[in-house]
């Protein structure tokens, strides 16, 4: 439920006669009003100047939300009055937003402390309720007056830095609290709610000639905090950036892409791996809404290959994740995938991410890094189709020594590998038979292992042992039903029950 603030003559004279826009006393009442123009340029003065503004911030929030908005959003004339009043009312909000301003960071190397920003969540509450007013009162006053090309363009230069502060503080970081976040909640609604858009993305691209989006304007306020340089020195430039892109889809990012890669580029080669993420997940946005012809363009799909592929050589498994997703959609926008093509199939961008993805596949012992891999490999397996027969030596080994390590307590590793070997099988079957013997043996070895490890639950032991006999059902096809002798003379020498049960299984399939 809303409160009715009301904002007396009185209450008007006292903040003209501190501004000095009035010679009458406080208590006589004012024999004209100023122009809104000259009160907008005093209180900018008074904001800019004094370092303890909370109190003027209060009456400012007190004159959007009472005074005449008729005075308040009619220009003094009509021949440049728009303009005027537009950068008086953008002059305020600049100086409103300065006064919980983001100190900024002395060096690229390390975030300022918790208690930098101490200050900052109540100043941004105070800016946030007073740039609430005046959206409110701007909004309801415009539905009066109708649709006027004035008073939209007026919202409209307001919009941008409003939008910016409001993503600012609404994020759960160092620099806000709950009172403030919840404020710059409100903000943002009521930035939607005076314009009649009806989302953030709607907001931003807009849809039609008439109600076109804020989103080169918002560029146009962040290009000179996201140089080399500069984007470094403020925490939250990169957040704000990144909030922005990932609302834009296509057809509406095309025409902003030289604006917005050069800055997801920098994030993606930074040596702290949140920027690094931060970056790749720009990047990948931008890979999936944007045209291929224009990522074609000016070699820049060549440029983003080349920064993501130096990535796959860190050991963060968190960057590593990201950037084979991105990848696997960046490669399609290069070159054919190779399973596709009818042409003589030469090795190519896909040979090499997946050759470098085995080779570390091959070496590594960390457990978080192998589920990467593991979860990764059957994609990239399905694009290359047959081709993966120039991969097949180093992929078995891979696949041997995977499913040979047990990863609990829900397997992921051992599954992806199932499912990598499926594929694999699905693919290069001329060439598994003289393979069989050897995967044949590990799946077996694996069926023993699950079967009895009572550590694992019943419904997951059925998963592996499901996945296990469709991979030997595939093995038994590509050699022309070998696997079948193979079973029966095992059967005939073993003597454990958890190999006979197993192998009964297997075998009952493989009859299918």
């Amino acid at each position: 439920m809303k409160m009715k603030v009301t904002f007396s003559r009185m209450e008007l004279a006292s903040l003209l006669h501190d501004l000095h826009l009035s010679t009458s006393s406080e208590e006589e009442p004012l024999p004209f009003l100023p122009p809104i123009t000259e009160l907008l340029s005093r209180l900018q003065e008074e904001l800019n100047g004094s370092p303890e503004s909370c109190s003027l911030i209060g009456r400012v929030e007190q004159l959007f939300l009472a005074a005449d908005p008729n005075w308040l959003f009619s220009p003094a004339s009509q021949d440049g009055g728009w303009a005027e009043l537009k950068a008086a009312y953008a002059s305020l909000i600049s100086a409103l937003i300065g006064c919980a301003a983001l100190p900024l960071c002395d060096d690229d190397c390390s975030p300022l402390s918790v208690a930098a920003y101490k200050s900052i969540p109540a100043r941004a509450t105070a800016v946030c309720t007073a740039l609430t007013a005046l959206l409110r009162t701007l909004g309801d006053w415009e539905k009066g007056v109708g649709t006027r090309k004035g008073a939209t363009s007026l919202l409209i230069a307001v919009a941008p830095p409003i939008c910016v502060f409001a993503v600012t503080h609404f994020q759960d970081q160092v620099w806000t609290s709950t009172a403030s976040r919840a404020a710059a909640q409100h903000l943002q609604e009521a930035l939607l709610s005076a314009g009649g858009w009806r989302d953030s993305a709607h907001l931003l691209m807009g849809d039609t000639e008439e109600s076109r989006g804020i989103l080169g304007e918002i560029l146009h306020i962040l290009q000179p905090q996201l140089t080399k340089d500069a984007w470094q020195r403020c925490e939250a430039m990169k957040l704000v950036f990144a909030w922005t892109l990932l609302q834009v889809t296509r057809p509406s990012l095309s025409p902003h892409l030289p604006h917005l890669l050069p800055p997801s580029l920098l994030f993606s080669d930074h040596h702290r791996p949140e920027n690094c993420m931060l970056g790749v997940r720009c990047l990948h946005h931008i890979v999936l809404n944007t045209p291929a012809a224009e990522l074609r363009q000016f070699n820049r799909a060549e440029v983003l290959y080349q920064a993501l592929f130096k990535h796959l050589y860190t050991t963060e498994a968190a960057v590593i994740q990201l950037v084979l997703a991105c990848l696997l959609d960046l490669l399609l926008i290069l070159e054919k995938p190779p399973s596709c093509s009818s042409s003589r199939r030469k090795p190519c961008r896909h040979d090499d991410v997946l050759r470098l993805i085995l080779t570390h596949m091959e070496a590594e012992n960390k457990v978080v890094l192998r589920r990467v891999y593991a979860a990764a490999l059957p994609a990239y397996i399905a694009r290359m189709g047959v081709a993966v027969c120039r991969h097949l030596r180093r992929l078995e080994r891979v696949v041997l020594g995977y499913l040979e390590v047990r990863d609990p307590p829900e397997e992921t590793t051992r599954l992806k590998m199932l499912e990598a070997l499926q594929k694999t099988a699905r693919a290069a079957w001329p060439r598994m038979q003289c393979r069989v013997n050897a995967l044949l043996r590990c799946l077996l070895r694996l069926l023993v292992d699950v079967s009895s490890d009572t550590d694992l639950c019943d419904s997951l032991k059925q998963q592996l042992m499901d996945q296990s006999a469709a991979c030997i059902r595939l093995l038994d096809a590509c050699s022309h039903g070998s696997v079948q002798h193979l079973l029966q003379e095992v059967d005939s020498s073993c003597c454990s029950p958890e190999v006979l049960g197993c192998l009964a299984t297997v075998t009952a399939m493989t009859d299918r």
